[in-house]
């Protein structure tokens, strides 16, 4: 199981990296994506649009199931990561660098409230 450190973690098993811009990068962890399986289709939230923390905002679906994913802070999303539509694969690859959305976050110091690499281990460990 890969679990970076330098990352925040939410429970909902998304991964959060604060970037230099002051934006706040999300995806899929790596425990996610191997619960879920072959991902075979991945719907982004549109760029512009306002999320409320812990708002389902995206879906990405496998041969098992479709999964939501949550936006773990508010804020307004900057960037999604277009080339994950024609290669949802890239996830099932490399959770952590097959990023799926880019947000500015309403308040930067809400990234305190999430786990780091051993609480998100720990947890995880706790639900298998």
């Amino acid at each position: 199981m890969n679990v970076p450190e330098g990352l925040k973690y939410a429970e909902t098993h998304e991964w959060l990296r604060a970037e230099d811009d002051g934006t706040v990068t999300i995806g899929i962890t790596d425990h996610a994506q191997a619960a879920l399986g072959d991902l075979v289709y991945i719907d982004l939230p549109a760029v512009g649009r306002t999320v409320a923390a812990n708002e389902a905002c995206a879906v990405v679906e496998s041969v098992k199931a479709a999964s939501d994913v949550y936006a773990p802070i508010a804020g307004e999303v900057v960037a999604s990561n277009e080339t994950l539509a024609g290669s949802p694969e890239a996830v099932n690859e490399d959770a952590y660098a097959a990023w799926l959305f880019r947000m500015r976050p309403v308040d930067p110091s809400a990234l305190s409230n999430f786990m780091d690499a051993n609480a998100y281990t720990q947890l995880i460990t706790k639900q298998e």
